[in-house]
């Protein structure tokens, strides 16, 4: 280990070796999802609380401190833009959230989620939310638990688990950011119900053979930029990427063979996670400038990918002859401007994964809902299936007929991500602002993606955002990128632009 006499080093090292260690707790938290047999759910919870609490020692070192302290009084942090200053910023940040955080407390939450995650398994597919109902019960004391001994300037519990996620957000300024968008969707909804054009929704929902499904998915990832030498796609309960360090990142899909949009889309969005994973610094692996910038920030990548660029027409002009050479059965016969029209069907729906464009930000807002009341305890775990229901009622007019097409279809309550959720509609409102500004860089960048070339507008958000690390917040990134704060205005005109047309708006 370098000497006391070079602290900065000394510090780089020991982030590097912790962040080492939550690697290795990530791939078995990967594996757990998709190969781990189920009678080993209990053995691999032991794993899982164990490395978390080695990886929370690791975090919490008293020697990082000092380091952090000594570094204080260096002069190195005097230009906040320099490398070195982001680096400890970032680091004291970290240290001083983990340190509140007793090991008793991160072994439990991550035994009880690794076992949770089990329970909302075979819940979800049984539709019976009762069985996951005590592992709700305990994760939501947990996550109470975790708000309290965090804390947060504002005072409220919700405020502490958002910061994990998106740092320096709050619950007050995501209803500012919320509020004007759920104003301009609420009649944008209601002008496309009441258009008599109707998508050939049947389209979608011939049969997709699995295979080939699994083939021209990773065709189309490995197109848009996803490199599967240091990359692979597998099967889950619940799409996700992982990101394990330089040259190993893992994306999943699940896969419905009467329903096209599922597994092609889930895995376009887990790409885009897998692109930005892939194009973060190697060499700092560790530090700030190798990590990712918030939550939303990453989701801006997914949706970006999946939707603004993935179900646009121009990604279609290039892969819809593939798709009938892959499906010819289902889609030899189908025009192309019917297939786009049926990928971009709006209409209320009850799965998240699944909704259209314009609805999905509402599926959000539900959740950023309920989620704030389970932590404020309005919202007692028990009667979740009835707030979700009479929730959705509200959002959506539609009923849930069951717990596995209402509260039980997410995964991220079971793995205690809560706060999570608001990311997905930030990162919509991130993307169109990031693409708006990327079109104005790349000159015939629709030409470009309805050739199948990709790489200018990857190359694009490489140096934009993914190689920028942590350098900056959010926010202050979104005004660095595009000259203007974060603003719902693009997100909107995207959807009327693209909608209004196809509805006859």
């Amino acid at each position: 280990m370098p000497s006391s006499a070079d602290p900065y080093q000394s510090l780089l090292q020991l982030l590097q070796e912790a962040e080492l260690l939550g690697s290795c707790l990530h791939v078995l938290g990967w594996d757990e999802q998709t190969h781990m047999p189920p009678g080993g759910a209990e053995h691999r919870a032991n794993q899982l609380g164990l490395l978390a609490g080695m990886s929370h020692e690791r975090r919490t070192s008293p020697r990082i401190g000092e380091l952090l302290q000594e570094l204080a009084a260096s002069g190195l942090s005097d230009d906040p833009a320099d490398d070195q200053a982001v680096i400890i910023r970032e680091a004291q940040r970290t240290y001083d959230r983990a340190t509140k955080l007793p090991r008793t407390l991160v072994e439990e939450l991550s035994r009880t989620t690794s076992l949770s995650q089990q329970h909302w398994v075979e819940a979800r597919r049984e539709s019976n939310f009762q069985k996951f109902l005590p592992w709700l019960t305990k994760l939501v004391k947990l996550k109470r638990e975790e708000a309290a001994a965090i804390g947060s300037a504002t005072g409220v519990a919700y405020d502490a688990l958002l910061d994990e996620f998106e740092p320096g957000m709050t619950a007050a300024q995501l209803e500012q950011a919320f509020g004007p968008l759920r104003d301009a969707l609420v009649p944008l909804v209601a002008a496309i119900q009441g258009s008599s054009r109707r998508a050939p929704l049947e389209i979608i929902e011939r049969t997709y053979p699995k295979q080939a499904q699994r083939q021209f998915a990773e065709l189309a990832a490995h197109k848009i930029g996803f490199d599967f030498r240091c990359g692979r796609l597998d099967e889950s309960a619940h799409p996700f990427c992982s990101g394990f360090g330089p040259g190993d990142c893992r994306l999943t899909t699940r896969y419905q063979e009467r329903h096209f949009n599922s597994a092609f889309f889930g895995v376009l969005h887990e790409a885009g996670h897998g692109i930005y994973e892939q194009g973060l610094p190697g060499a700092a692996f560790g530090n700030a400038l190798g990590q990712t910038c918030s939550l939303g920030i990453h989701e801006s990548q997914s949706r970006l990918w999946e939707n603004l660029i993935g179900r646009s027409r121009e990604f279609w002009q290039h892969f819809y002859p593939q798709a009938q050479q892959f499906f010819p059965h289902a889609l030899g016969q189908v025009s192309p401007d019917d297939f786009y029209f049926a990928i971009n069907d709006v209409r209320p729906s009850f799965i998240r994964v699944e909704a259209d464009e314009v609805t999905y930000n509402l599926h959000i807002m539900l959740r950023f809902e309920l989620e704030q009341q389970l932590l404020s305890g309005a919202l007692d775990p028990a009667d979740v299936p009835t707030a979700w229901n009479e929730a959705f009622q509200r959002y959506f007019s539609l009923t849930p007929a069951n717990d596995a097409q209402g509260c039980l279809q997410d995964i991220h309550w079971s793995a205690g991500l809560m706060g999570y959720f608001p990311t997905y509609a930030l990162g919509n409102m991130f993307a169109s602002q990031f693409l708006k500004a990327a079109a104005g860089d790349i000159p015939h960048l629709k030409k470009q993606i309805a050739s199948g070339e990709f790489a200018e507008l990857k190359n694009w958000l490489n140096v934009n955002i993914h190689q920028r690390g942590k350098r900056y917040s959010a926010p202050d990134l979104v005004k660095v990128v595009t000259g203007r704060p974060l603003s719902h205005v693009p997100l909107v005109q995207h959807l009327q632009s693209k909608f209004a047309p196809l509805y006859g708006l």
